[in-house]
């Protein structure tokens, strides 16, 4: 079991605290269109302030290259969270993120002021973990606290280097907390039946994360494009669906290993296949072995939907991670739909891993029947493949 510091096992009473936060919002001309992520982040600062700490936020926005680029700048942050927080959110305003405006802010701070710092990304040591930056981070706080989840897969100076340079505390915040509970502990220690569904694209995507659950699932669900490899395997023809041939073995591999360990592997019986990769297109349900020679699978067929929903009905402990079908294309959602309302139904702790999953559950009004949804993509991915990640390990161990 995983136990880190959180911002509850910290005194910061009149301390400066550098809190990583994830405001890597959409932006169109200068607006945010999305704020899931600054609510999500809400709990964790206004603990802080409560506490009486002096707030120094810092986060990562879009890709800028090591460089000042005004479209990618967090000022329209900095404006939205004033209001969300109904308190001023001083923006320092420093090409070089620590310079002049993020000192003197810092230095004009009382207990419950909050000051956030430019994009972290202006610098490009920042990804490359260069201990310089780190340190001018370090330089303006006495406690830091990890709370970006969606980077925690990555060793960079505002997650990682960082901790090396702060004497106090370094600790998690409440969505880092809810991360490491839900994620490490479902995979760790399940409570059982533990069902794991994939789904998307790729074998080549999930090659560790479908060997490592294997280990630990009692049931694994497959979907999506990624099946098409695993039909192959069993010696179907697949016709022009997305196919991997150079990961055929390795699925032959994971069916065997499946039944040697007793794990109950699903894969599609039928198929929705289509003409052409696009919504308006002629499109039938074919069973498995089915499929001609110019047409592809894009969605898993009424029958397999039953299948899968009827797998999750008596589970306790299910983690979903990709989506079905081409979800993005109307006649093409109702596998990754089914998914969504059988785990909707289920009494079982549902646990979705982050990027097309979340979207897809969010997008098709599910989101507040799961237990937990993951911020983070990538990182949900990696916890699932059983490693550790930087921006968890740096933290303080809980005593």
């Amino acid at each position: 079991m995983l136990k880190k510091k959180s911002v509850d096992d910290i005194q910061v009473k009149g301390k400066r605290v550098l809190v990583r936060c994830d405001f890597n919002v959409p932006l169109k001309d200068g607006v945010i269109t999305d704020e899931n992520r600054l609510v999500a982040a809400l709990p964790t600062i206004k603990k802080l302030i409560n506490d009486g700490g002096k707030v120094i936020l810092c986060s990562h926005l879009g890709k800028p290259k090591g460089e000042p680029k005004p479209e990618l700048s967090l000022a329209p942050v900095a404006k939205r969270l004033s209001e969300l927080l109904e308190k001023e959110v001083v923006f320092a305003k420093d090409d070089t993120v620590v310079g002049e405006n993020a000192k003197k802010a810092v230095a004009e701070m009382k207990e419950g002021d909050v000051v956030l710092l430019e994009n972290t990304r202006y610098r490009k040591e920042e990804t490359k973990n260069i201990d310089d930056f780190s340190k001018e981070l370090a330089s303006l706080a006495d406690v830091f606290v990890n709370d970006a989840f969606g980077t925690a897969h990555r060793a960079h100076c505002s997650n990682v280097g960082v901790t090396q340079f702060i004497e106090g505390d370094c600790a998690v915040g409440y969505l880092m907390q809810k991360e490491i509970e839900f994620l490490g502990n479902a995979v760790n220690n399940p409570v059982r039946p533990f069902v794991a569904i994939l789904g998307g694209a790729k074998v080549s995507d999930k090659i560790n994360v479908i060997n490592n659950l294997l280990d630990k699932v009692d049931t694994l669900i497959i979907g999506g494009g990624m099946a098409y490899t695993f039909i192959k395997a069993l010696g179907h023809e697949v016709g022009k669906s997305l196919l991997e041939a150079d990961k055929i073995d390795y699925a032959k591999e994971m069916i065997q290993k499946a039944e040697e360990k007793g794990v109950k592997l699903l894969l599609p019986v039928d198929h929705v296949v289509a003409q052409e990769f696009k919504n308006d297109t002629p499109f039938k349900v074919v069973p498995r072995g089915g499929i001609e020679p110019d047409w592809e699978g894009l969605d898993i067929g009424p029958e397999t939907r039953a299948l899968y929903a009827e797998a999750v009905k008596d589970a306790k402990t299910v983690v979903w991670n990709g989506p079905m079908g081409v979800f993005e294309f109307e006649n093409f959602a109702q596998g990754t739909m089914a998914v969504a309302k059988a785990l909707s139904e289920t009494d079982a702790t549902t646990i979705i891993g982050g990027g097309d999953s979340a979207a897809a559950v969010n997008q098709l009004g599910f989101g507040d029947k799961m237990t937990h949804i993951s911020t983070g993509g990538g990182a949900s991915l990696e916890f699932l493949e059983g490693k550790e990640l930087p921006g968890v390990a740096a933290a303080d161990d809980k005593e």
